[in-house]
């Protein structure tokens, strides 16, 4: 029986995938794959080419019968499953995998809440198992059957029958290709996601097939073939093939087979000419080259079965080796030598990386067990806090198009965010109407001027802006060149310091009754260029790209490191904040999401990396600034349209 495959899928929604795909083994048998993937997009692609990969390997290039080969597949995809909803990578998976046999046979497993169906003579019928309460996202059943001619297979990733009924499923399988597209307007209207998959199965059994055979006019048969087939004489073949190194094999013998064999292409040219002989000069020929194919196949095969055994060795002893190494960094860490095991587990991940990266697709589900518990030991080692902030205000319910910048701590729950352009006062969960500050210039950076109860802006047109008793008042300095342009401002008792990396300098400008003096240059020898945010606690601290501190005091470098900082843990830092008095370090990473905490150091100039607070959510944009209240109870952190707020650990 012929079979066709089509495939499709209702349009998408943000974090959902959907997958459709068809295939076909070596053993020609059709192989569908539908995938409903709640995860974001670029997980679900990773998701989606583990378990192509899975099914080349185990079920499309693989011998044995289909039921088998598909048993062994959904083991190591649940294996994957299992790994990527543990480490919460992935949130929810819905997934259907199907096999067409040669025998007229079909199999069907299903994931989550997927489904398959047969339309057979008008009547629909559903062929997976439906259980009720929460999904499993794992492959449990496998449903076995034969398939006939005009039967009609529908595979989905959800429910039909919510969106369909029964009869309306065999109604739109009469319209031939416009089956899979009634479905998919059929689920948009009632706003559900599916992938989509039809399997068609003709009308030619075997009945049928005898039935045209018998109309064929009898003088346009061809006569059955009768006669028997002789036979090729080999023994010209197997003389090429015989071992010559016996132990009775003499020279003379030896000289006898060289003689033989030079005499063999001679003697197939005669029989080629001969006509008598020329059918068994043919056969000969095709019996040489079989021979010779059959040779080098096996020997092949061999040298690739001995690969593939060393190749397994190999990585079973990686395997080992990354095990162990987990272990060891669980020692280190007990013993206190934090850098020691974050090394090691260092070492694990690149390992484990190695072990996935293989070509093979051996221990892969170990190696996604492994880097699981390497991520769970790293977050206790680094005592990493996940957690989905709340939401303070959402600024877009003023402004849909905004896009923040800044924000300046007030006090607690007291803040203001700023655009490019405009002013937005936040209190508690309140937000009010935006003011416009500036019209044709654009907002740089902004700080709370706490001396003078005022806040400041540095702007594009080379200003300084005060909201003065809620007033915009544009500041005038006594320096004939005007300000000094810089790439972050902010201000300490009665001074404004600018940081201007270009020039190497931080200028400070001290603020008198209604303008400020010239500016003085506080930098000494300090390397400044790359320089991206400043903050100030009596010592000036400035923070570089790269990650990069660069501690002054009265203008001059002074020692400042963070001990026990985790590899590579400021490198994508953008924000520095500093708590009053004796108050910690706050770092925002806007790429990993999340906020750095490092002690203040003192005079020794020796912080000590404290925890992290990782930031998850779908909502969650791009983080922009961070602001913690005088107390360190509560952190703020900004993206581009919300403020999000996180209750601090204080032990």
């Amino acid at each position: 029986m012929g079979i066709s495959v089509q495939t499709g899928h209702t349009k998408t929604a943000s974090g959902l995938t959907l997958v459709s795909k068809s295939y076909k083994s070596n053993q020609k048998e059709q192989v569908i794959l539908l995938l409903h993937i709640s995860a974001s997009a670029q997980e679900a692609k990773t998701l989606e080419k583990e378990c192509e990969m899975i099914i080349q390997h185990s079920l499309l290039e693989t011998e044995g019968g289909a039921s088998e080969r598909l048993d062994g597949t959904l083991k190591e995809i649940n294996g994957l499953l299992k790994g990527l909803i543990i480490s919460k990578t992935i949130d929810d998976i819905h997934a259907i995998i199907a096999i067409a046999g040669n025998d007229d046979s079909f199999h069907v497993s299903h994931a989550g809440r997927a489904e398959a169906y047969v339309i057979r003579g008008g009547q629909t019928s559903q062929i997976t198992e439906y259980s009720r309460g929460k999904a499993t996202p794992a492959f449990v059943h496998i449903a076995s059957g034969p398939i006939e001619p005009r039967d009609v297979l529908v595979l989905s990733s959800q429910r039909l029958l919510r969106a369909l009924t029964p009869a309306q499923l065999a109604k739109h399988a009469q319209r031939g290709d416009q089956l899979i597209d009634e479905i998919s307007m059929g689920l948009e209207a009632e706003k559900e996601k599916a992938a989509l998959a039809v399997i068609r199965v003709d009308g030619r059994g075997v009945t049928a097939q005898k039935k045209v055979k018998s109309l064929i006019p009898r003088s346009q048969r061809r006569k059955k073939f009768s006669g028997r087939i002789p036979m090729p004489d080999l023994s010209r073949v197997t003389g090429l093939f015989t071992s010559g190194f016996g132990k009775g094999l003499s020279a003379v013998s030896s000289s006898r087979w060289v003689t033989k064999a030079k005499s063999i292409p001679g003697t197939l040219i005669s029989d080629l000419r001969n006509p008598k002989r020329k059918k068994k000069a043919h056969l000969l020929i095709i019996a040489s080259f079989v021979t010779l194919f059959l040779v080098i196949w096996a020997i092949g095969n061999l040298t690739t079965t001995t690969q593939r055994s060393q190749n397994r060795a190999e990585l079973e002893l990686l395997v080992q080796q990354i095990d162990e190494d987990i272990r060891t960094a669980e020692n280190r860490y007990l013993t206190g030598d934090v850098d020691a095991a974050n090394a090691i587990l260092e070492r694990a991940r690149d390992r484990t990386m190695q072990v996935m990266d293989n070509e093979s697709g051996l221990f892969r589900i170990e190696a996604l067990d492994l880097l699981d518990r390497i991520r769970l030991k790293n977050e206790e080692i680094n005592n990493i806090i996940r957690q989905s902030p709340r939401v303070a205000v959402n600024l877009a319910a003023k402004n849909q198009n905004i896009e923040a910048i800044g924000m300046i701590g007030l006090s607690d729950g007291e803040l203001v965010v700023y655009d490019r352009q405009d002013l937005y006062r936040v209190i508690l969960n309140a937000v009010d109407e935006p003011d416009r500050l500036v019209e044709e210039d654009l907002i740089i950076d902004g700080s709370n001027f706490e001396r003078m109860q005022t806040l400041l802006f540095q702007t594009s047109g080379n200003s300084i802006i005060e909201i003065i008793s809620g007033q915009a008042t544009s500041m005038k300095t006594e320096d004939p060149a005007g300000w000094i342009s810089g790439k972050a401002v902010t201000t300490y008792l009665r001074f404004l310091y600018v940081l201007s990396p270009e020039n190497n300098k931080i200028y400070k400008y001290e603020r008198l009754s209604n303008r400020y003096g010239a500016p003085a240059e506080y930098n000494v020898n300090g390397e400044l260029a790359g320089g991206i945010d400043i903050t100030i606690d009596g010592n000036v601290y400035v923070l570089k790209e790269g990650g990069e501190i660069v501690k002054l005091f009265r203008g001059e470098v002074r020692p400042f490191t963070i001990r026990h900082l985790p590899e590579g843990g400021l490198e994508n830092v953008s924000k520095i904040f500093k708590a009053p008095e004796d108050g910690n370090f706050y770092l925002l990473d806007p790429v990993g999401s999340r906020v750095i905490v490092a002690t203040d150091g003192g005079g020794t100039g020796e912080s000590a990396y404290v925890r992290q607070y990782i930031l998850e959510g779908e909502q969650i944009g791009d983080l922009v600034d961070l602001y913690v209240d005088p107390d360190q109870l509560r952190l703020y952190v900004l993206d581009e349209k919300r403020v999000y707020v996180v209750d601090l650990v204080t032990r």
